[in-house]
């Protein structure tokens, strides 16, 4: 599978089968993250790969609010959502939460160093960290794809990153981006409707 056979298959999907991917994958797909640019060419990025049981199932009741599908509509509402494919990806999404990530064959807390407050940036240039570890997420997603494994990210609630640090023993000084679960789609598994984009339709040439 090419690069671009690997992008064009890479699906979000949630419904994942409860079977462990070989650490020895994992090695590889950490490898490909780590091959991500990185704003200042140290990619000081750990990930913590929890895949004992107890130890996830106490991070995720800890952080995760399980919501039905009615729930998940009510929500979409009240968020004034009408478009008709994100709505159902929502829909779909919200009340596997907490499945998505316990079920997944592998579970990585990805952390980058982040120097000043994240969420109070001076400048764009401040946000240089968080976009260079998306990179490294984005070819661990690709590189899960070429390897047959399909997954998700979750971006922790406000509240989240306290439970996680203490519970993974994440040190101060690093900032955890996002859950990311990858396994083997079950047999029945969703995957999710994507809006079509015409790529004509999003370039500009010289001026927009």
């Amino acid at each position: 599978m090419n690069v671009y056979e690997a992008i064009a298959s890479r699906k979000t999907i949630r419904d994942l089968e409860r079977k462990t991917i070989p650490m020895e994958i994992v090695r590889k797909l950490i490898d490909a993250g780590l091959k991500a640019p990185s704003h200042d060419h140290l990619r000081d990025w750990h990930f913590v790969v929890v895949q004992d049981e107890s130890k996830r199932r106490e991070l995720l009741e800890q952080t995760i609010t399980r919501r039905s599908r009615e729930e998940a509509e009510e929500i979409v509402d009240a968020w004034g959502m009408t478009d008709e494919v994100q709505r159902e990806m929502y829909i779909d999404g919200i009340p596997k939460q907490f499945s998505m990530l316990f079920e997944a064959g592998c579970l990585i807390l990805p952390c980058f160093r982040q120097e000043t407050p994240l969420l109070e940036p001076e400048s764009l240039s401040s946000l240089n960290a968080f976009a260079s570890i998306w990179c490294c997420i984005e070819n661990i997603l690709i590189a899960a794809a070429s390897e047959g494994l399909f997954g998700v990210t979750r971006i922790p609630a406000d509240a989240e990153e306290e439970t996680i640090r203490r519970i993974l023993e994440v040190p101060l000084g690093y900032q955890i981006p996002c859950y990311l679960a990858l396994g083997y789609p079950k047999r029945e598994a969703r995957r999710a409707r994507q809006k079509t984009v015409r790529v004509d339709e999003r370039i500009h040439t010289n001026v927009w």
